[in-house]
C-alpha cells in the first residue's frame, strides 16, 4: 500500500472514528462503510474535514447483493455507494452504506451535503427501490411515473412485465403485458455464410 493511502486511511479513523464500520483499500482506493445512522454525519465530516476536503460526490448508485457469491453470501441485500473526490488533496474516497430492511431498503438522503445526489438518489430509488429518506423530490427518473418494479434489481424479470403503448381509440395510452417475442440472435463472427439470406428466385427460361 502506498504512503498516500495509508496516511488517508490514518486520517479517516482520526476523523471519523467509531463512525466507520469497515475499511479497506483495494486498486490504489480506499472504501470505508457506516451505518445509515451515522451516514449524514460522516459525509458531512467527509465534505468539512480540511484534512479530508472531499468536496465533490462524483457518483451515487444502488447495488444489489441478491445471489451475490452462488447465494452464500449472508446480510443486507441492498446498499448505497458513494464516490467522493477531493480536488484539493487529489484524493478518491468509496463509501457505502447498508440498507437495513431488504423489503422497504431506506437511507437517509444526502441531498443536503452535496447537492449533486439529487438525480443520482432518484435513479436509484428509480432502479433500485432505495427510498431517500428526506428527498425533498423523490420520483421515478428513468422509467415512466407508472412503471411497476424497480428493472435493476437481480429478480426482476428480464423481460419486463408491461409494455406501454398509445391506443389510438381511447387516445391515452395504456399497459398492456409484454408481447415480447424471444428469437434467436447469433454473433455475426459465428454465422455461417449466407446465414440469413433470403433465397433468390429461381430464373426461369422464356418459353
Amino acid at each position: 500500500m502506498s504512503s498516500t493511502l495509508q496516511a488517508l486511511q490514518d486520517e479517516l479513523r482520526q476523523q471519523l472514528g467509531e463512525r466507520v464500520l469497515a475499511m479497506r483499500a483495494d486498486l490504489d482506493e480506499v472504501t470505508i462503510e457506516v451505518s445509515p445512522a451515522q451516514y449524514v454525519e460522516a459525509c458531512t465530516l467527509l465534505r468539512d474535514q480540511p484534512s479530508l476536503a472531499f468536496e465533490q460526490l462524483i457518483d451515487l448508485c444502488g447495488v444489489d447483493y441478491h445471489a451475490w457469491g452462488d447465494g452464500l453470501r449472508e446480510g443486507p441485500r441492498f446498499a448505497v455507494v458513494l464516490h467522493l473526490l477531493s480536488v484539493r488533496r487529489n484524493q478518491r474516497l468509496r463509501l457505502r452504506v447498508w440498507c437495513g430492511d431488504d423489503q422497504m431498503p431506506m437511507v437517509p438522503s444526502i441531498n443536503g451535503v452535496w447537492n449533486s445526489a439529487n438525480w443520482y438518489e432518484r435513479e436509484a430509488f428509480d432502479l433500485y427501490g432505495i427510498v431517500f429518506e428526506g428527498h425533498e423530490d423523490l420520483r421515478r427518473l428513468l422509467t415512466d411515473y407508472g412503471f411497476i418494479g424497480h428493472p435493476f434489481r437481480k429478480d426482476f424479470p428480464i423481460s419486463g412485465t408491461v409494455e406501454m403503448r398509445y391506443d389510438p381509440e381511447t387516445r391515452r395510452v395504456v399497459y398492456q403485458p409484454v408481447t415480447i417475442e424471444p428469437r434467436e440472435i447469433v454473433p455475426r463472427v459465428v454465422r455461417e455464410p449466407g446465414y440469413g439470406d433470403l433465397p433468390r428466385e429461381r430464373s426461369h427460361p422464356a418459353a
